[in-house]
């Protein structure tokens, strides 16, 4: 007589996620917002947006991961800051435009649901959620038997915030003369990581746990640092200068991030040796035998954020960083871009 199947044997477990819904539903009230509506488990999560307090709301959205990022965390079984990354991701992708974050959402897929693993992943988030000021109302976990590897996850994010139509940051009233000042990251953030796990563990057969020079603490460690969430210090600038643009330097970047906001006629000029680059990043062009261009292009190199602002306002903006705990520097300037030049240089 055949046996009977059920969602169980197939390696779905019903009461294993109900019982991970339990679990994280006290974490998740620690970060939420005056205009949620629902609480976890709902269908949807409902979020009622004071229209008293914006005149001509714009809603910005941003969804991202953290890539391979994840790999690290996952040889070195530590899942308690890629949370942090996920929500980092979105916010700092929001923040650019001038917009508050609202509220996040995650999503969590595996092949295996591990209570405790996840718990800590969706502890980072909540950490995350807490920094950025915003709401995580929602998420998914799907279990997918079969599709992922044992112990292996990957994670997707989704923010939204919102912004005045009037007070939009997108660059286009950037001009000759202004100046860029750039914003200190803490480590690799989450991108570059195809390339740096290559180098350092492929090539240069180096493990996790080594202690290399010039790092503080063990090289999974250093990779594992949290994307910086600059929310913060972003809004409290904004209230009181003009910003004229702000660029999250993630993927692609100096080089491919900067030109988002420039506007044609103008080039972004970056000056090599105004701010300290993080040992880390030493480490993976030594190793790699990697071109100063292709660093600049795949990695942040030390500054997380850059922003532009007349050069009357940089040495205050400078100052008022300062004054919230964030290292900053005047690494550049707007110049008159010719025919031939491309949008972002380097002297």
């Amino acid at each position: 007589m055949q046996e009977k199947m059920t969602y169980s044997a197939a390696g779905v477990d019903i009461d294993r996620a109900n019982s991970f819904v339990e679990r994280i539903k006290p974490l998740i009230k620690g970060a939420s917002r005056r205009e949620v509506m629902s609480g976890i488990g709902g269908f949807g999560g409902l979020f009622h947006l004071d229209i008293s307090k914006n005149r001509d709301p714009i809603l910005v959205s941003s969804t991202d991961g953290v890539g391979t990022k994840l790999k690290i965390a996952q040889m070195m079984d530590k899942h308690d800051t890629v949370g942090i990354d996920l929500v980092a991701m979105s916010v700092n992708d929001v923040i650019v435009q001038g917009a508050e974050p609202l509220f996040f959402l995650d999503y969590i897929a595996t092949g295996k649901i591990h209570i405790e693993t996840t718990v800590q992943i969706v502890e980072g988030v909540v950490r995350g959620c807490q920094e950025a000021g915003c709401a995580l109302i929602g998420g998914e976990t799907a279990e997918m038997p079969g599709f992922y590897p044992a112990g292996e996850y990957d994670l997707a994010g989704f923010c939204v915030g919102v912004v005045e139509a009037d007070k939009l940051i997108d660059g286009s009233d950037i001009r000759v003369g202004d100046r860029i000042v750039g914003i200190a990251s803490s480590g690799l953030h989450s991108n570059g990581f195809s390339l740096a796990r290559r180098v350092l563990f492929d090539e240069g057969k180096l493990h996790p746990n080594d202690r290399v020079d010039g790092l503080e603490q063990p090289l999974g460690l250093e990779l594992l640092k949290p994307t910086k969430i600059y929310v913060k210090p972003i809004l409290n600038l904004i209230k009181d200068f003009n910003i004229l643009g702000l660029v999250h330097i993630t993927g692609g970047g100096f080089l491919d991030n900067i030109p988002r906001i420039v506007p044609g006629p103008c080039r972004a000029v970056i000056r090599r040796g105004t701010w300290p680059v993080s040992p880390v990043f030493d480490l993976i062009r030594k190793t790699g035998n990697i071109e100063e261009m292709e660093m600049l292009r795949v990695f942040n190199m030390g500054i997380g954020m850059i922003l532009i602002a007349a050069e009357k306002d940089e040495a205050e903006i400078l100052e008022r960083l300062e004054m919230l705990g964030e290292k900053a520097y005047a690494i550049g300037m707007i110049e008159k871009r010719e025919n031939d030049q491309l949008a972002v240089s380097f002297v």
